[in-house]
């Protein structure tokens, strides 16, 4: 898979992507990450990517032209996808969206924002990481790329991992113990021990739901609500109040 990065401040986005499963993907090819530094297409020798604002206005606005002369010059994947708070919630559906195409580019958006005309021609899709203002778009796309890529088949040793986590199904993900079985007093429910994988698979089926119903009502009226199944497995495992410590079961 092809991911290109379009950024004024490209010595992040390489930082981040170069460590651990993301640079190990890159250097085992699985995934081509293109770094583009928006200031290679500024003409002034200043190279000059922004400027102030017609209407006038506090700060500065990314300038339409090295963003469109990049474009024209690299050919990156399509779509193009521009970074900003005013943009749809990035989740787990626009990850698994992404990972199964070709490839897609960020638009690291700065300062005040780009110029409209680049949303308007160039850009294919608008998306946030969450309902809050960062410096520029280099963090968000780190994160995108993380997402995005660890649902690569070779990114993840364990392809398992991927199908068995928060929100595969629409549910946060259930708790997880190694050894020691007991360390401090607290101690690794029976059933995680007991060998049957069924009732295994049931128990964390029902803590996925308890979590969720906790932590992410919304995710649940997304699902359509509680089943009536669903209340009988939270019944099995006497998960059916709210707030219950898992180490207690």
């Amino acid at each position: 898979m092809r991911i290109d990065v379009l950024t004024i401040l490209p010595e992040v986005v390489q930082a981040f992507t170069s460590a651990s499963l993301l640079g190990k993907a890159r250097r085992d090819r699985v995934l081509d990450i293109r770094i583009h530094d928006l200031r290679d297409s500024a003409t002034d020798v200043h190279r000059t990517v922004d400027d102030s604002p017609f209407g006038g206005g506090a700060g500065m606005v990314l300038k339409p032209e090295p963003v469109f002369d990049t474009v024209e010059r690299v050919d990156p994947p399509r779509p193009l996808v521009y970074l900003t708070p005013a943009g749809r919630p990035f989740d787990q559906g626009h990850a698994r969206r992404l990972a199964g195409g070709d490839g897609f580019t960020l638009l690291c958006g700065r300062y005040e924002g780009i110029d409209q005309r680049i949303r308007d021609h160039l850009v294919d899709e608008e998306l946030s990481i969450g309902d809050y203002v960062l410096a520029g778009g280099e963090v968000a796309a780190g994160v995108v790329i993380e997402a995005v890529g660890r649902l690569v088949p070779g990114v993840l040793g364990n392809s398992e991992s991927v199908d068995d986590e928060s929100f595969s199904d629409g549910l946060l993900e259930y708790p997880h113990y190694t050894r020691p079985a007991g360390y401090r007093g607290w101690e690794v429910p029976d059933v995680l021990r007991s060998g049957d994988h069924g009732r295994v698979a049931r128990w964390r089926r029902a803590w996925s739901l308890r979590r969720t119903i906790d932590v992410r009502p919304d995710l649940i009226a997304a699902r359509g609500g509680i089943t009536d199944a669903d209340l009988a497995l939270l019944a099995e495992f006497d998960l059916s109040a709210p707030a219950v410590d898992p180490h207690e079961r």
